[in-house]
């Protein structure tokens, strides 16, 4: 049973910058294309980045290019998104997900499974 642990959210002020991690269990980490998603108040949940399994090729969406980067660590199992200049509408609930490949990233974002109950971001005005 796959188990993921998100951490990282938090509340700060427009500009500002915070580092999520997710922590997966219970699969061979490194068979995965993972990435990030987010659902605002209102919204769907959209992917927004994410990297390949040797974390060699990463996409970002328009959304969060520039201030966003993804990273993995295959060895601890874990996922980091790093955020920075921070925007109100980056405000939502950040969940990690994974996909079996060793193609690219960024196809088939329906296949993607979330793991974990999210961590929250608020960025405040």
């Amino acid at each position: 049973q796959v188990q993921a642990v998100e951490s990282g959210g938090g509340s700060v002020q427009t500009g500002g910058s915070l580092r999520l991690s997710c922590t997966v269990s219970g699969l061979t980490f490194d068979d995965y294309a993972v990435g990030w998603f987010r659902q605002a108040p209102g919204n769907v949940r959209d992917g927004i980045s994410c990297i390949n399994w040797s974390g060699k090729s990463t996409y970002y969406a328009n959304s969060v290019k520039g201030r966003f980067t993804i990273s993995r660590d295959n060895g601890k199992n874990t996922l980091y998104l790093q955020m920075d200049n921070l925007k109100p509408e980056d405000t939502a609930i950040y969940y990690c997900a994974g996909r079996p490949t060793y193609g690219p990233c960024s196809e088939s974002w329906g296949s993607y499974n979330t793991w974990g109950k999210g961590t929250v971001v608020t960025v405040s005005s």
